[in-house]
């Protein structure tokens, strides 16, 4: 851009020749702490708006889906806090119970101990060491992104207050009959020696065997774990099953054992999967266990805790792995073996801390009976308190709290909140609450289980802000505004907060929107994982790119609901998007651009000044309308063109003449170019806050814009008459650059012309902009027209171009290019005049192919219009 140094104010800023986001990010995040921007208070007059932080893990460092999730929250409290509203967003993280007790556990393992060495209490005050010293990396690393949080309320899941409401929240469950100790199928990881939540386990699908075994001459059954054969106490058929309604009440001799056992009929059994029989373990498969439940049959436990056969017999000892295919030889070796299918590929639970091989195992453990909860967690989204956004996975929402299981609570750990639960030396259980004494005397001891870290997680809306006690805070700020999350924990997290966020606030939801976003996914969409080698760490790129660049690379791929894909090529482009508001921003500052006073009257403005002025109102109520909606892509995606194209592109260019001119045109130019570059870079600035607060400070002297107020469409700068009389400007210059590209013309060089028809198209007076900004001289008296442009509203442009360019270089290169096009034009047509492809082929895929075809006869078209002019 060109720099009138003549122009600039007296008192206009500095602004170095490229911005370097790691001058900027550091220091004004640490000036927007130190000066409080972010605190929030209950003591407000101004409406309330809260967002609590999902809590990451305190062994956790910020990934993809961290960045993502923190840049949408960021960027809806941020443009909150400029509205007017009182906008808290609470910081904090979860104690993490398995991930942590294994850093710690790895740790003493180094050193020849475990945590039996050292004994409950000491192992505990060794992992709160852990976290003071190692502990809560993540919370630095969200500084960096530029989380505008309230950091003077960050709570922790283990924090003394948060610890006293879950002790509150298990009495009165417990008290009102929805807390139980039972055994139950539960999850369990024979690793970590605890039992796990679902969202705990992550299932792959992985290569087993499926192995049919024959129990009787009429009884098969089929196993991918012949291994719990040894724990069977029943065969089930389907009652209705005409082929074994006869066998049922019946017995059958379990091989390998000498147990007789019955043949039951269930409902639950489906007569067309396998032989239509299935072997019941009640102890070691959920649903073995309910079929067990209907028909009273006994559970055996086969397996100890770390999956070591405890069966007597010879496979007594080994290790379920080793055990299994010992069973299988056994039983081939007995001519028991019907069938065998190597690999059989089916889904199978892993610990997602260890990757060990989940097991399911019949446990004493507490659970919560949700079923009351769980319906009014369904009511509270069906009758309108709570909104999912987007709608459509609302019904995934109601699959889930419709058909909830009771909850298994309880955690065989040592870090995390101990149940509060004592037993007598006669039996007796006593729940303590957090104001009373637990019972002493000889034989009474507590429950030595820890409960499960998503019970404190489910409390994290209201206990944050001080429940059980009614704070201020609490009146302020609950219900919680929106939660913000990934729909991959929807069933998880999101139930559980609803479930207890109306029971312990008496039907007060947890927050007014769910708002859910995809997972962070590489470019062509492959899910980030390190055995695909496609991890991208968001500290690499803030490092390399700015903490700008990744924040609207992720905001500009963040549909509701949907997936986010990335790559460092868009974040490249993000920084340049950058660079290009700071040149531009610069340029106004040198030519003196200022905030200063009232827009000029409509009658001092020009036609280009009203044109931007009226796009800048269309843009602005649309970025508040997809804001609104949570269309975060859309909101990137209008500001990015309305910056780069209409303001930098155009504008800027527009103004350029103008400035130079002087006067009071210049002037006025240079108070509208002030006013939509404010407006811009307020809106711009929830989601890329750095570069703008550097900017707009440098623009307007305003302290900071966390707190300048959000713009608001002025309707009455709408103006459809400039709009229209600018988009003819635009098609002119734009037909006569096109032209002088694909005529090989330098950007820089200048060519004669005519302009005939602009009177006629409402134009006449921009010629002078038209000329400026197509690089286009008056012609002479040698005038001779070499190529004339035809345009929409009987605008034409004669150019001579004799001289311009080396007219045999140009034939060759155009007709080389015309072959391109024709060959790419034949593959297409050949295509799609298949009548097998087009019927076959997905439709995206044809579609695809119709507009390579349309592309290829534009370049056809375009090309031969050149070699005509080149004729002429």
């Amino acid at each position: 851009m060109t720099e009138n140094l003549d122009a600039r104010r007296p008192d206009a800023p500095t602004l170095a020749g490229q911005y370097q986001p790691g001058e900027v990010e550091q220091r004004r995040y640490e000036q927007w702490v130190a000066d409080g921007r972010f605190r929030a208070s209950a003591d407000s007059d101004k409406p309330p708006y809260t967002i609590v932080i999902p809590p990451p893990n305190v062994t956790g460092s910020l990934h993809m889906g961290h960045a993502l999730d923190h840049t949408v929250q960021d960027a809806l409290v941020r443009r909150k806090r400029m509205q007017g509203f009182e906008a808290l967003w609470l910081p904090g993280m979860d104690h993490a119970g398995i991930a942590t007790q294994n850093v710690v556990e790895r740790q003493l393992a180094a050193q020849g101990l475990s945590r039996h060495d050292l004994g409950r209490d000491k192992f505990v005050e060794r992992v709160w060491q852990w976290k003071a010293e190692s502990g809560g990396a993540i919370l630095g690393q969200m500084r960096r992104l530029g989380d505008s949080v309230d950091w003077e309320r960050e709570r922790f899941t283990m924090d003394e207050g948060l610890s006293r409401a879950v002790q509150t929240m298990f009495k009165k469950l417990y008290d009102d009959g929805l807390i139980y100790r039972a055994n139950r199928i539960i999850n369990w990881c024979p690793r970590c020696l605890t039992a796990l939540s679902d969202i705990e386990v992550e299932h792959t699908d992985d290569d087993g065997e499926l192995v049919s075994i024959r129990y009787s001459d009429e009884v098969v059954v089929a196993t991918t774990r012949a291994e719990t054969m040894l724990g069977d106490t029943a065969v089930a058929v389907h009652p209705d099953d005409e082929r074994y309604r006869h066998l049922i009440g019946t017995e059958v001799e379990l091989p390998l054992t000498g147990r007789r056992i019955p043949i039951v009929g269930d409902a639950h059994v489906d007569p067309a999967f396998g032989t239509g029989m299935v072997k019941v373990t009640p102890a070691h498969d959920p649903n073995d266990f309910e079929i067990g439940q209907r028909h009273g049959l006994p559970a055996l436990t086969i397996m100890d805790e770390r999956g070591v056969i405890t069966a007597h017999g010879p496979f007594q000892g080994l290790d379920r792995f080793e055990a299994r295919p010992a069973i299988v030889a056994a039983l081939r070796e007995e001519g028991r073996i019907v069938a065998e299918k190597r690999p059989y590929v089916h889904a199978v639970g892993h610990c997602s801390r260890c990757r060990t091989t989940v097991e399911p195992r019949l446990s004493l453990q507490w659970f919560v009976n949700t079923s009351p909860l769980a319906k009014a967690a369904g009511d509270a989204v069906r009758d309108g308190r709570v909104r999912i956004e987007p709608a459509e996975l609302a019904k995934r929402y109601f699959a889930w709290v419709d058909n909830m299981h009771d909850w298994c609570i309880s955690r065989q750990l040592w870090w995390g909140h101990r149940i509060p639960v004592w037993y007598g030396p006669d039996g007796e259980v006593v729940c303590v609450g957090p104001d009373e004494q637990p019972p002493t005397g000889e034989g009474w001891h507590q429950d030595e289980d820890v409960l499960d870290t998503w019970f404190s997680s489910g409390l994290w809306p209201f206990s944050t802000l001080g429940w059980p006690e009614r704070t201020p805070d609490l009146a302020k700020f609950y219900p919680t505004s929106v939660l913000v999350t990934g729909y991959d924990i929807l069933f998880f997290w999101v139930a559980r907060m609803m479930m207890f966020g109306l029971y312990a606030m008496d039907g007060k939801q947890p927050f007014d929107v769910i708002a859910l976003h995809g997972m962070v996914r590489d470019e062509h969409g492959k899910k980030m994982s390190k055995s695909f080698g496609n991890v991208v760490d968001p500290l690499d790129w803030i490092d390399r790119y700015g903490a700008d660049a990744t924040r609207f690379t992720l905001a500009r791929g963040a549909n509701p609901g949907g997936d986010v894909p990335v790559s460092e090529e868009w974040c490249q482009g993000s920084r340049n998007f950058c660079n290009k508001l700071w040149n531009a921003t610069r340029f106004a500052l040198i030519n003196g651009a200022h905030t200063n006073g009232p827009l000029p009257a409509a009658e001092r403005l020009s036609t280009v000044d009203r044109w931007i002025l009226s796009r800048l109102a269309h843009v602005t109520a649309e970025v508040d309308e997809q804001f609104e909606a949570y269309e975060f892509a859309k909101v990137c995606d209008l500001l990015y063109h309305f910056a780069w194209d209409d303001v930098c592109d155009w504008y800027v260019e527009l103004s350029k003449p103008v400035l130079a001119g002087g006067g009071e045109p210049a002037e006025v130019s240079r108070r509208v170019l002030g006013h939509v570059l404010d407006q811009l870079l307020r809106l711009l600035h929830p989601v890329i806050p750095f570069v703008t607060e550097e900017l707009w400070t440098a623009l307007t002297g305003g302290e900071t814009l966390l707190n300048a107020a959000w713009p608001t469409a002025d309707r009455a700068l709408v103006d459809d008459a400039a709009e229209a009389e600018v988009a003819t400007l635009q098609r002119v210059v734009t037909e006569v650059r096109r032209f002088r590209s694909d005529q090989g013309l330098r950007p820089t060089q200048r060519v004669a012309a005519r302009l005939d028809g602009l009177a006629g198209a409402g134009v006449a007076a921009h010629e002078p902009l038209i000329r400026s900004l197509a690089r286009l001289d008056p012609a002479g008296d040698d005038f001779q027209a070499s190529a004339t442009l035809a345009m929409p509203g009987e605008v034409s442009v004669a150019l001579d171009t004799r001289g311009s360019i080396d007219v045999a270089a140009e034939r060759a290169r155009l007709t080389k290019d015309r072959a391109a096009a024709e060959k790419e034009a034949g593959q297409a047509r050949a295509k799609l005049d298949n009548p097998a492809f087009v019927g076959k082929a997905p439709e995206p895929v044809v579609a695809k192919i119709r507009e390579r075809l349309a592309v290829a006869e534009a370049d056809l078209a375009r090309i031969d219009a050149a070699l005509e002019a080149l004729s002429s």
